[in-house]
C-alpha cells in the first residue's frame, strides 16, 4: 500500500477520502447550535473506523469517539469545531456552500477532516497506553460550545490528562506551527445596550425622549476605552472596544425615535482585564443613560474567556515539532481573536496551535476563505507526533 510523505499511517487513498469527506463539509455548513446534520456525518465516519465507544449529544451536537489500548496510560483529547459561519460562500470552487449565508470560512471543516484522519489512524493501531478522546466540539464560533460540552455530565467519561487543538492561519507560512505559555487568544464578548426613551411626531421632538444624543456620546465614548496599544502581546492591560451594530428607531420619516440598539464588542487578553473594562463600560453607559433620562437594559452574548497555553503542554508541542521536523515558534501569538478552547484547560493540561494555511489565502471569516486541503495530513501528522511524545512520557 503507498504511504504518503505527511503521514505513514495514511494511504494517498485515505487522504483522498479525507479530502472528498471534507469538500462535502463544506457544501454543507450548519451554524452554532445547530449542526444535527454535520454531527450524523461525523458520526458515521467515526463508526467506520471502529472506536470502543462513541458518545453523542454533548452539549448539544457534540460527538466524541474514544481509542482505548486497554492499559494504563495518559488520556489525552484531540478537539475540532462542527459548525460554520453566517457569511455568504462565495469561494470559486466546486465545492462551494449550497447553503445560502452559510460558510465554512472558518476551516472547521478542515479541522474536522484532520481529527477524521487521526480516527483512521487511531482506527488501525490502538495508542500503546491510554487512551486518546476525538472531540467534535458544536457552537464554537459563539463561545457556548465548549462550555456547554465540559458541563455536560457525558464530559465525565472524557476527562483527559492533556486536551490539544489545531487551529488553521492564513498568512502564517504553510505548515508552520506557532505556540506559546499563556495566553494566545482574548477574552472577548459581545455587549448589547437597549436605551428606552418615548416616541414623538417629527414634528415634535421635544414631546418626546429621543435616544440620538446618548447614542452619538455612547459610541467615541466606548470606543475610547481602548488602550492605545494595538497589539496584544505582552500587554495584559490590552483593550479593544468596537461598535458592531447601531439601531435608532424605525426607518420612517414621520416618528422621532424613543429607543435605540447599540451591539459592543469588548476584548482583553486576561480575564481579569474584561472584568475590569466590563466594569467601566457599563459605568459609562449607565450614566449616559441617566444623563438623557433614558431607561437602560444591559445584556452579553458570544462571551469567549481568554484561552491559555499550559507550559507542560507547550512543552509536548515543542518537543513532537522537533522529532517531526516541522518549523515551530512563537510567531503573532497572542491573537486578538477568541476562541472557546480555553474551558477544556479547566480539566486538562491544555494547548492550541496556530497551523499555517500559506501566507497568500485570504484571511479566515473572508468570503472566498477556503481550507486548503493539503493541511488535512499535516494536521494528522502533528496530532500523532504529539501521542507519540505523550507515550513515551508515560
Amino acid at each position: 500500500m503507498t504511504k504518503t510523505a505527511d503521514h505513514p499511517l495514511l494511504s494517498d487513498f485515505d487522504v483522498a477520502e479525507l479530502i472528498k469527506w471534507r469538500r462535502n463539509l463544506h457544501r454543507q455548513p450548519e451554524l452554532s447550535g445547530q449542526e444535527e446534520r454535520t454531527a450524523q456525518t461525523v458520526r458515521a465516519f467515526l463508526a467506520n473506523t471502529a472506536p470502543d465507544r462513541i458518545i453523542t449529544g454533548i452539549g448539544g451536537y457534540g460527538v466524541a469517539a474514544i481509542y482505548d489500548s486497554g492499559t494504563p496510560g495518559l488520556r489525552v483529547l484531540l478537539r475540532c469545531e462542527l459548525d460554520g459561519l453566517p457569511i455568504e460562500d462565495l469561494a470559486d470552487v466546486p465545492h462551494r456552500s449550497t447553503s445560502p449565508g452559510k460558510g465554512h470560512q472558518c476551516g472547521h471543516d478542515g479541522h474536522m477532516a484532520i481529527l477524521a484522519g487521526m480516527a483512521r489512524i487511531l482506527g488501525q493501531q490502538r495508542p500503546a497506553t491510554g487512551a486518546v478522546v476525538l472531540m467534535f466540539q458544536p457552537a464554537e464560533e459563539d463561545g457556548s460550545g465548549a462550555l456547554a460540552v465540559v458541563n455536560d455530565a457525558a464530559f465525565d467519561a472524557l476527562k483527559s490528562d492533556y486536551a490539544f487543538a489545531i487551529h488553521n492561519m492564513p498568512g502564517i507560512p504553510f505548515g508552520q506551527v506557532l505556540i506559546k505559555d499563556g495566553p494566545v487568544c482574548c477574552a472577548s464578548r459581545g455587549m448589547t445596550l437597549r436605551l428606552t426613551g418615548r416616541t414623538a411626531h417629527a414634528s415634535q421632538p421635544e414631546m418626546g425622549l429621543s435616544p440620538m444624543a446618548a447614542i452619538s456620546r455612547l459610541m467615541p465614548g466606548l470606543t475610547a476605552l481602548s488602550s492605545p496599544s494595538g497589539t496584544p502581546t505582552g500587554d495584559f492591560g490590552f483593550a479593544v472596544v468596537t461598535v458592531t451594530h447601531a439601531q435608532m428607531g424605525a426607518p420612517a420619516f414621520g416618528i422621532a425615535p424613543g429607543e435605540a440598539r447599540l451591539f459592543v464588542t469588548l476584548r482583553t487578553l486576561t480575564n481579569a482585564a474584561m472584568s475590569s473594562l466590563v466594569e467601566r463600560a457599563e459605568a459609562l453607559a449607565q450614566e449616559v443613560a441617566q444623563g438623557e433620562g433614558l431607561d437602560l437594559e444591559i445584556g452579553y452574548s458570544d462571551v469567549f474567556v481568554t484561552t491559555e497555553n499550559d507550559p507542560d503542554a507547550t512543552a509536548v508541542v515543542r518537543k513532537a515539532m522537533e522529532e517531526v521536523d516541522v518549523p515551530c515558534n512563537v510567531g503573532l501569538l497572542p491573537m486578538r481573536a477568541s476562541e472557546d478552547f480555553g474551558h477544556f484547560g479547566r480539566h486538562a493540561k491544555a494547548a492550541i496551535m496556530l497551523l499555517g494555511a500559506g501566507e497568500d489565502r485570504p484571511a479566515l471569516h473572508n468570503p472566498d476563505y477556503d481550507f486548503p486541503d493539503q493541511l488535512i495530513p499535516i494536521g494528522a501528522r502533528i496530532y500523532a507526533a504529539i501521542l507519540k511524545q505523550l507515550a513515551e512520557q508515560s
